[in-house]
């Protein structure tokens, strides 16, 4: 299953729609995860956009007909539903038109092509400031992305989260020909700057690019401080919420500010921890052992742990809220962090929130294996 051209007519994505419904019946294992992922009838009422707890045997006695995949493949390319996605359709086919223009100028930067997004920024000065249309089925319903947002590869149409190995050449020519750096777009339930989705996207850190982007969005006057609305309005903490260490430290290097006990924490400063700890208000601590957890400052676990912090909170919103210090610290395999998290009271047998899985599980699923036979010793379950 590949994502058809940007361009393609209504009658490719009836064929997809017709194939998706041929491999429900015939229980094809990418058909039958595309629908279970993306159809309403398989989600979560509450986690809109996790897979209820079915099996695969009663999950495919659901009757399914050509309108539930019509339903499912709008969903899986981020459309809000069918009649969206034909919408769509007919204004990207129209030669000329303005969505069809934005959307060819979208391809050329995730595929790096950077002839191509010179032309048409040459022809079309206007596109730099130009924002999505499209209809989506995520909150918000319409991101409104500038075209500088697709460089960060996050927030936007799952199918375009990828980054070229040119994109500070992408990036810079989107910036030199005048794109607003700290524009706002509507994402994850708030509002976001390339640059605070930038430094929590997994393909720019994959692709090499992240840190390198990070520096020319500065180097063009982003600002390495709060911006926007929502959860992940500070690229430093979203940088540790999200793990990117070398990123956070990068943001740091730019200017960005350690004006609290939580980024102390993310970042192993073990001497500002112990001066701003004392005066700390009792969110700043909870999201501190969770980000010191997650990054493996054992240390600074232990210094949060003698204040009295409680190893078996399920850790703040915007830190990974379903699962625990002991979770995160199994998951990126930070063996001292798990090892004194479990002697100092830790439970082995809490399950996190969504999946459902015992520290144990996350530490199989991981294929963290010396933290799995530890925590098996001390009457771990995966369950």
């Amino acid at each position: 299953m590949k994502p058809l051209p940007f361009n393609a007519p209504l009658r490719d994505y009836d064929l997809q729609a017709e194939m998706l419904l041929d491999g429900w019946r015939t229980r094809d294992r990418e058909a039958v995860d595309i629908i279970r992922h993306y159809h309403p009838r398989f989600l979560d009422e509450k986690i809109t956009w996790l897979p209820k707890r079915m099996t695969e045997e009663e999950a495919t006695r659901v009757p399914i007909a050509l309108d539930d995949t019509r339903v499912a493949l709008a969903r899986w390319y981020t459309f809000a539903d069918w009649s969206r996605l034909a919408e769509y359709v007919r204004a990207v086919t129209t030669e000329g038109s303005p969505v069809a223009l934005f959307e060819s100028a979208v391809e050329a930067i995730i595929n790096g092509d950077a002839p191509a997004l010179s032309m048409l920024q040459r022809d079309h000065s206007e596109l730099v400031r130009a924002r999505s249309t499209r209809v989506t089925w995520q909150d918000p319903h319409v991101h409104a992305a500038t075209l500088l947002h697709y460089i960060a590869a996050n927030g936007v149409e799952g199918h375009r989260q990828k980054s070229p190995k040119n994109a500070v050449e992408i990036a810079t020519l989107l910036l030199k020909a005048g794109a607003e750096v700290d524009a706002l777009a509507y994402m994850y339930g708030g509002e976001a700057t390339t640059m605070s989705m930038l430094v929590s996207s997994t393909p720019p850190a994959r692709a090499g690019v992240q840190i390198p982007l990070l520096h020319t969005l500065i180097d063009f006057g982003a600002s390495v401080e709060d911006r926007g609305k929502g959860e992940w309005t500070s690229p430093l903490m979203t940088a540790l919420a999200f793990g990117f260490s070398d990123t956070a430290r990068a943001l740091v290097e730019r200017g960005a500010r350690v004006g609290s006990l939580a980024a102390a924490a993310g970042l192993g400063r073990v001497d500002e921890v112990q001066r701003l700890l004392p005066e700390a208000d009792a969110l700043g601590r909870h999201r501190a052992l969770a980000l010191a957890a997650q990054h493996g400052y054992a240390d600074i676990v232990g210094l949060l742990l003698d204040a009295g912090e409680d190893p078996n909170r399920f850790n703040p919103k915007g830190n990974h809220a379903h699962s625990t210090p002991l979770h995160q610290a199994v998951l990126a395999g930070h063996d001292s962090v798990v090892r004194l998290l479990v002697e100092r009271g830790a439970h082995v047998d809490i399950h996190d929130q969504i999946y459902r899985g015992t520290a144990l599980g996350w530490a199989n699923y991981a294929g963290q294996k010396e933290i799995a036979a530890y925590l098996e010793a001390h009457g771990a379950k995966d369950d």
